[in-house]
């Protein structure tokens, strides 16, 4: 591509020189077959467009949920993490001392609430028989019952004192890169204190404050496109839009939530991109941006009438994909060269036949 510019320069200054040259021919020579397109108005979408804010999906901060001292903070800031790795340890003496004991009475309680079934039963012989009176079978069945729940609770208590002991090492929920970290190595920890914070790039999502002038359109249409890159050549298309429904008290803006793809995209979150809105239709004037001749921050096109071949500036709007909006300098019906080169050498072999 930079030999194909360079060629194309080298040919436009040779038509700068020998434009400077009076023709000796009274009719020029006939062009020569040239790749052309005649450019019509296209219906396309009209858009909007508004920064937006990248984010990430997945973001938490994790919370101390038992007590203890920190031993082990195995990431620092902006490390990687991998769904699952510990992150934080806490001693765990107390932790263990409870379990330990919440296992004793749940032997106790099984013990007790076997003695009781064994005496229900031996009663309830007993009592069918006619041997005993009804006062004794109740106590018997209320003592049954008592064990049974006690049994109950002692394993409630075994589940959490097991799960006080859990809470001692704290896993990373997702893959991420840590972000903060709010207690240091040796400091005690009470629950719900704030640990350590991270985020994951896997999925992102975009932000953006819309006025509500238009958001009416945004709504009936959701269908959205990131636009990367210095002209926003590179499109995203939003694989989902979600409108807010209030507006801010305080701007009057509806903020919109727009979910990205899962793939690498070069975003990041913190970033702010260029969000274009589809927000009706109109009619636009598209060509091709191969067919364009850039000199410094001008643009401009060969345009072919009447065996005539002139360089015209244009002003031009979005990008889509392979193509750019013209704005003005070009007219619906007119014809262009598509290969800048094959023109600019074409005049060149003109002028010089004129010579």
């Amino acid at each position: 591509m930079t030999l194909r510019f360079a060629t194309l320069i080298v040919l436009l200054a040779s038509l700068s020189a020998c434009g400077s040259t009076t023709p000796t021919a009274t009719n020029p020579a006939p062009l020569p077959e040239l790749p052309t397109l005649t450019i019509v108005p296209e219906n396309t979408a009209r858009e909007r467009v508004w920064d937006g804010v990248v984010e990430a999906v997945n973001q938490a901060t994790l919370s101390a949920q038992t007590a203890g001292r920190v031993l082990e903070l195995p990431f620092d800031v902006d490390d990687y993490v991998p769904a699952g790795a510990v992150v934080v340890r806490f001693t765990d003496v107390e932790q263990q001392s409870a379990n330990r004991q919440a296992q004793a009475q749940l032997r106790a309680a099984e013990a007790a609430a076997r003695e009781a079934e064994s005496e229900y039963t031996r009663i309830q012989s007993i009592y069918e028989r006619k041997l005993v009176a009804k006062a004794q079978m109740d106590q018997a069945i209320a003592r049954r019952d008592s064990a049974r729940a006690a049994l109950e609770a002692a394993r409630a208590g075994v589940r959490s004192a097991s799960e006080q002991v859990d809470y001692t090492v704290i896993r990373a929920p997702f893959t991420g890169i840590v972000t903060a970290r709010h207690v240091q190595v040796g400091e005690s920890v009470r629950p719900g204190q704030q640990l350590i914070s991270g985020l994951s790039l896997g999925q992102l999502r975009l932000a953006v404050e819309v006025p509500q002038s238009d958001i009416a359109a945004i709504r009936d249409r959701k269908q959205a496109s990131v636009l990367l890159g210095a002209d926003g050549a590179r499109r995203i298309a939003a694989t989902s839009v979600t409108v807010f429904p209030y507006a801010d008290p305080n701007t009057h803006s509806f903020k919109i939530r727009i979910e990205l793809p899962e793939e690498e995209t070069g975003l990041h979150p913190g970033m702010t991109v260029k969000v274009a809105f589809d927000v009706g239709a109109s009619e636009r004037l598209l060509l091709p941006r191969s067919a364009l001749v850039q000199r410094g921050e001008i643009s401009a096109v060969y345009v072919l009438g009447e065996q005539q071949l002139s360089l015209r500036q244009l002003r031009l709007g979005h990008t889509f994909g392979d193509r750019v909006e013209v704005l003005a300098g070009l007219s619906g019906g007119e014809t262009i060269v598509t290969d800048p080169l094959a023109a600019a050498a074409a005049l060149v072999s003109r002028r010089a036949d004129h010579e």
